[in-house]
């Protein structure tokens, strides 16, 4: 069984997270230029053994779809064509990003800023993977 790679795509910014091969634990893992997402994915599907990829799905809290929404379904159809050998599903990350930021009750630098983008990704993973433990043993 592989891994779960996780993705929180921004317009500057890709965080990502990634699973124990037991897929039972969800850690954030780098923070990524989304221009350089596609090299990024390259890199890490050679050195880990990845089996699926969890996209976060911007929602409005509405359900509807936004801006964000529309290029990050564009972006996964492109990487859906590149990345062919590995499984590519679209997840709700409706407040991802205000979970990760909530952690802390001081201003945050710069680097913890684009850290954050990272710790939303395992907020992502994290949801998906209780998602499946939940449905899978059933």
């Amino acid at each position: 069984m592989g891994k779960i790679l996780a993705l929180d795509v921004g317009d500057v910014w890709t965080g990502t997270a990634i699973s124990d091969e037991l897929g039972l634990l969800a850690r954030p893992y780098q923070t990524v230029k989304t221009v350089n997402l596609e090299k990024f994915l390259e890199d890490t599907l050679k050195k880990e053994l990845i089996e699926l990829i969890v996209i976060g799905n911007p929602r409005t809290m509405r359900g509807t779809m936004s801006e964000q929404t529309k290029k990050v379904h564009v972006l996964k159809d492109s990487l859906k064509k590149k990345f062919d050998k590995v499984s590519l599903i679209l997840w709700d990350e409706r407040l991802s990003s205000k979970r990760a930021a909530s952690g802390t009750k001081k201003i945050m630098t710069k680097e913890e800023k684009v850290d954050s983008h990272s710790v939303a990704a395992a907020f992502i993973l994290d949801s998906y993977l209780e998602f499946r433990r939940v449905h899978l043993s059933k």
